[in-house]
């Protein structure tokens, strides 16, 4: 069976990987030689094009796609209920993680 050959991209990301074990440091994201950090970063960025950027532009400025931005990513973590979750917040299941780590609460069936 005839495989396809390595992206170039694929091959500076094993490269990396191996020069960091190679000098004894841990990578700071994912493991090794995978891109899922990647991945989830994309699909984000994504996401705020889709629901934000492209729905309620055109933009005339900066700053109002820097306001529009920080107004999102607060409903993004404290306000948007999530389905996977329970249908609860994001910052909502932090919290009720924490207050269970410290012997204040159950926690939630979805972790």
């Amino acid at each position: 069976m005839l495989q396809r050959p390595l992206e170039p991209n694929q091959f500076t990301s094993i490269t990396y990987t191996e020069r960091l074990a190679d000098a004894g440091i841990e990578p700071s994201v994912g493991s090794r030689g995978d891109s899922y950090d990647n991945a989830l970063a994309e699909s984000e960025i994504g996401l705020f094009k889709t629901e934000l950027v492209r729905r309620r532009g055109p933009w005339r400025t900066p700053e109002q796609v820097e306001l529009a931005t920080l107004e999102w990513v607060d409903w993004f973590n404290n306000r948007r209920l999530h389905s996977s979750i329970g249908d609860i917040p994001p910052v909502e299941l932090e919290e009720n993680y924490y207050a269970a780590l410290e012997g204040q609460g159950p926690l939630t069936e979805s972790l």
